[in-house]
């Protein structure tokens, strides 16, 4: 994922500006109306559990772990700006992998330090330049968003320190040649093709596609786009910070679509969705990754009980032991999107290095050649740095939260 942010300070303005047009706060399950092209859209069930992988690897390994004091890991991201959340989310899960290391390996313990980043391609240089001239920094989790992780591939390659994103995904990262850039999630390519896959499911047989201007939000809608092939409805382009939709919705609307894709961020997607809602629209809101956050649905009010999501992310809250160790890091907070899989980022450099390979060429020796079961799924990256097994996950809003349907694609 990518793009640039506001300032935190902009994030409330916002959320007032949509409160005052919204109904209520989040109220309500997914929509059971059809849109302009006729049908209903079917209630997807919500999953309930998932079960602990047969031999995940966990942080706190056999306890036997030993390193030089002051051996650090780095989180470098979002920290504050409009989608800090899926940093919060991200750098939470870190900790808590670092925790359970550290208490069960008295002779190694990791610290951690993270550096914001606001999210923004043109902000993030700095911030990784500091990590990569800290020595003690052997690893890194991070960048979350592709237009930062694009922007500073090669400051970490010149600088040989392994990073592994949990959440960008633009499918070029890894076709720039770097050696250190792992993505610990399918792609664009994988997650586009789950948006047909999703509308097949809900009953929707006709999508209006609608893209931001984001190296994210452009990527995701050209692989959609192709997968969904005679499904389109028509397209439209919008851009990063808009608040008025109407000319796009018309087009919606005019399009008879039963149902609206969103390639972008909740901060454009809430209020899209709502302005939709409040001309009428009776389809279902899709929307990705970037849109899958409690924060849309604060922003949309009760607009957002028609949508849907896909993720090519587990839904760790019904992971039971994870999410316990993940309320004691977060002040109490469930999983969100991305947790899981920061977690099992920083679990496969917490095992490189309890394995002796503590310093920046041997970490990333490690990962290039690691071959493990975490608990969103296996881990081993081919030469480019990405993996083999790729599921994609359907979410709803139901009844003010966001719900897994199970996997997709």
């Amino acid at each position: 994922m990518s793009r640039s942010f506001k300032a935190s300070a902009a994030v409330a303005a916002l959320a007032l500006l949509l409160a005052g047009c919204a109904n209520d706060s989040s109220d309500g399950g997914a929509t059971s109306d059809g849109g302009g092209g006729g049908g209903s859209a079917k209630v997807l069930p919500a999953q309930s559990s998932i079960e602990t992988p047969a031999g995940a690897v966990k942080a706190a390994g056999d306890g036997k772990g030993k390193c030089a004091a002051g051996t650090t890991i780095a989180y470098v991201g979002a920290m504050t700006g409009d989608n800090a959340q899926l940093g919060i989310n991200i750098y939470n899960g870190v900790q808590q992998a670092i925790n359970e290391h550290n208490k069960a390996n008295p002779g190694c313990q990791v610290k951690f330090s993270k550096v914001d980043t606001e999210g923004s391609p043109d902000k993030a240089t700095g911030p990784v330049t500091q990590v990569t001239n800290t020595k003690n920094v052997v690893g890194v989790i991070g960048l979350p968003f592709s237009g930062e992780s694009k922007a500073t591939g090669k400051i970490f390659e010149q600088a040989g320190l392994v990073h592994i994103t949990p959440s960008a995904t633009n499918p070029d990262l890894t076709k720039n040649g770097w050696t250190t850039f792992f993505r610990a999630l399918g792609n664009d390519n994988v997650q586009g093709p789950a948006v047909p896959k999703l509308a097949e499911k809900i009953g929707a047989k006709k999508v209006f596609v609608v893209q931001d201007d984001s190296d994210y939000g452009i990527g995701l809608a050209k692989t959609a786009t192709a997968a969904l092939g005679d499904k389109v409805a028509g397209s439209d382009k919008v851009v990063t910070k808009q608040k008025d939709f109407s000319a796009t919705i018309q087009k919606i609307l005019n399009s008879k679509a039963d149902a609206v894709f969103y390639a972008g961020y909740f901060a454009e997607g809430a209020p899209l969705d709502q302005q939709l809602v409040g001309k009428g629209f009776k389809g279902t809101f899709i929307g990705p990754d970037g849109v899958k956050d409690d924060q849309f649905i604060k922003l949309a009010g009760s607009s957002s009980k028609n949508a849907y999501f896909t993720c090519p992310c587990i839904p760790g809250e019904l992971i039971k032991e994870f999410a316990t160790g993940y309320k004691a890091v977060s002040g109490g907070k469930d999983p969100g999107t991305y947790s899981v899989e920061g977690y099992d980022a920083a679990t496969v450099l917490l095992s490189g290095i309890d394995k002796g390979k503590a310093t920046r060429p041997a970490l990333k020796d490690y990962v290039k050649t690691y071959d493990g079961q975490g608990l969103s799924k296996k881990f081993k990256w081919d030469d480019k740095g990405e993996l083999a097994e790729l599921a994609v996950y359907g979410y709803r809003v139901d009844n003010g939260k966001i719900v897994s349907v199970g996997t997709i694609g």
